[in-house]
């Protein structure tokens, strides 16, 4: 451990500076809690969504005048000096992101010789072009004949019929990889096109030979493999029996309808939505028709409409996580459990459990329902991270009807301990989602397709386990086993749903000092070591995106207000609580908050896809700052009364000093 704050003085100076901090937080986020009792911060992405969504209307035929100038504003708004769009603050140009960003702006009426597009242009060029471009970017352009469906990927719809025992079947995907490819087997199948309103040549590096040679792989690589594999599937195509055919793409459609939410959008994601649009409408299925116009309507409530006229679209929605963390931040805050707003919060999270069988039943056949999703109505795809947040958060209210809590609680702790995978790690969302095959599809260039455990994943459900007085279960120990097994040599853990070592650590040793082990352990110490060695001169903690490729940037980057307080949230459950790095990370907090009780965060710090896809919760800003707050002043464990956990032989927490706002 390092040195202590000079002098008592100066100790009793910043924790009344903290309680000060804290209590403008806990008003601001009080105020901003919607009168049903949920949170939700704006989910930000990149122009990708943007534009899918202006090219997905010119396909449907639904093209809006006043949307499409409004997104075509934020589009513009992004755009870096040079030409290109990054896919995150602060970030490098994007090649593909920058395609999709130009089409969009060409469909909005931007023409090509305007010397923000002819920088775009050029910019696309100087890096190949369209053919250089992923996958999921081609097949766009596809639909509208800017480039050869020859010249993409086969993906057939035969593959709904593969049982879940046989390589390659549906569920050996991620749910979002899954969601996605089942409707573009249709789109594949069936090979539309649309008549574009203009020309691309300016993005070919040579318009009359738009598609470079491919050197051959050799048979004896996986992409020489799936080269040949793509080969047969395409001789396949031309000779597959119809009726066969037939009964495939209708089996999807079903998969797809019978996926379809009580809102209209499919997982609460944007992606499987378009796509699921796309392949319905072409298999004869009219906007008017129910499914279509829910769908289209539920991407309109993705729609986030700015004071300056602009549109951004969410590629989904963050409803039950951000209310989870937020009355943690509360309560931990010194909140009363049973605040109005934190029962209110309970009663509506208590109303999102899911309690039918999804598709991780497949994995997992034998269990019992329960659970939350991470969506406002995703009954499909409940995930284990949320669950385990949102029991950590029930356990911090006294609700006037502790049985109802007590039930669901239990329901959902079963269900994520059951999601376990066989090495003893979590996945977010299906149990031994781990096999690599799916990750060499010619189709599978971007982002993540599978769903393997990880190190925060696993740490937010053995935090769970042990506050529900289960930190010797078998489960448990394993769990601890694994993270132990995937510390890396630095003393810090991989984030793989945040960015990204400082997140990591910041939801790992919390977990473990919970389950059990000493602050002394040597497991514990290094990771305090490792985010001591990585703290700013400024006393924040950062991390740039870039170290999900380059290692040597583990928490390096400018300092923001979320990777300072997971750094906190560390430091403190490992015993840190008067050493100088924390007095200088809650000094980083206080000196940078707003007079209204928040924090600005224009960096990304969450993660879709490690480096693929990146997202800004513009609630992460206001929850974990608030949280390590909390826990500096009340106690490194928390500061809630968890009742519930009492009542089922966990050990309680104690009570938050006075007696809360």
């Amino acid at each position: 451990m390092d040195a202590a704050p000079e002098s008592d003085s100066g100790a009793a100076a910043l924790r009344e500076a903290a309680e000060r901090a804290a209590g403008r937080s806990v008003a601001h986020l009080l105020a901003r809690q919607d009168a049903e009792g949920w949170w939700k911060g704006d989910l930000e992405t990149n122009v990708t969504m943007d534009a899918e969504d202006l090219m997905l209307r010119q396909f449907l035929g639904v093209q809006d005048r006043t949307v499409t100038r409004a997104a075509a504003r934020h589009i513009r708004s992004g755009q870096l000096p040079d030409g290109p769009w990054a896919t995150f603050h602060g970030g490098p140009g994007d090649l593909s992101a920058t395609v999709e960003a130009y089409v969009a702006l060409r469909l909005a009426g931007d023409a090509p010789d305007e010397p923000h597009m002819a920088r775009a242009a050029a910019w696309i060029r100087e890096r190949g072009g369209i053919a250089a471009t992923r996958v999921f970017t081609r097949i766009w352009l596809a639909l509208f004949g800017w480039w050869k469906w020859d010249d993409l990927p086969e993906l057939p719809p035969e593959l709904i019929f593969l049982p879940p025992w046989f390589p390659l079947n549906i569920y050996d995907f991620g749910c979002w990889a899954r969601q996605t490819i089942v409707p573009l087997t249709i789109v594949s199948a069936e090979r539309p096109v649309h008549p574009a309103p203009f020309a691309l040549d300016e993005l070919h590096t040579d318009p009359a030979h738009p598609v470079p040679p491919r050197r051959s792989a050799p048979v004896t690589t996986w992409d020489g493999v799936f080269r040949r594999l793509d080969r047969a599937l395409r001789a396949y195509r031309r000779i597959a029996p119809r009726r066969l055919r037939r009964a495939a793409m209708n089996a999807a459609a079903r998969w797809i309808v019978e996926r379809q939410e009580n809102d209209g959008c499919w997982g609460g994601i944007q992606p499987p939505a378009v796509y699921s649009l796309i392949a319905l409408r072409l298999l004869g299925y009219d906007l008017g028709h129910p499914v279509m116009r829910a769908g289209l309507e539920s991407l309109d409530r993705f729609a986030v409409w700015r004071p300056d006229g602009s549109r951004m679209v969410e590629a989904c929605q963050s409803p039950v996580w951000d209310t989870g963390l937020a009355v943690i931040a509360l309560a931990d805050a010194g909140v009363r459990p049973d605040h109005p707003a934190l029962v209110r919060a309970a009663d509506w999270l208590l109303g999102e459990e899911i309690v039918r069988p999804g598709d991780w039943a497949v994995r997992r056949p034998g269990l019992t329902p329960g659970g939350w999703a991470f969506e406002f109505h995703n009954d499909t795809y409940p995930d284990i991270d949320d669950t385990a947040e949102v029991i950590l958060a029930l356990r911090r209210v006294l609700h006037p009807d502790p049985a109802q809590v007590e039930a669901a609680v239990r329901r959902g702790a079963r269900w994520t301990a059951g999601m376990q995978s066989s090495c003893g790690g979590w996945g977010a969302f299906d149990a031994d989602n781990t096999g690599t095959l799916p990750n060499r599809l010619p189709f599978c260039d971007f982002g993540e397709v599978i769903d393997p455990p990880s190190a925060d994943v696993t740490a937010h459900v053995l935090e769970m386990l042990a506050y529900e007085g289960k930190a010797r279960h078998p489960r448990a120990r394993r769990a601890v086993d694994w993270l132990l097994d995937h510390q890396e040599d630095s003393g810090a853990w991989f984030g793989r749903w945040g960015v990204n070592y400082v997140y990591g650590t910041g939801s790992v040793v919390p977990a473990l000092v919970a389950a059990g082990l000493p602050v002394s352990h040597p497991a514990i110490r290094r990771a305090a070591g490792w985010l001591r060695s990585v703290q700013n001169e400024d006393g924040g903690w950062g991390e740039d995106l870039r170290s999900y490729r380059d290692r040597s940037r583990a928490g390096r980057g400018t300092s923001t207000a979320s990777q300072t307080a997971w750094a906190l949230l560390a430091l403190l459950a490992g015993g840190e609580r008067d050493s100088e790095a924390v007095a200088r990370g809650i000094g980083w907090l206080v000196e940078r908050q707003r007079e209204d009780g928040s924090w600005d965060e224009p960096e990304f710090t969450g993660t879709g896809f490690p480096w693929d896809f990146s997202l800004n919760y513009h609630l992460y800003r206001q929850v974990f700052p608030l949280t390590a707050l909390g826990r500096y002043v009340n106690g490194e464990t928390g500061a809630a009364v968890l009742p519930g956990a009492a009542a089922s032989g966990a050990p309680a927490v104690r009570a938050a000093a006075g007696t809360g706002r």
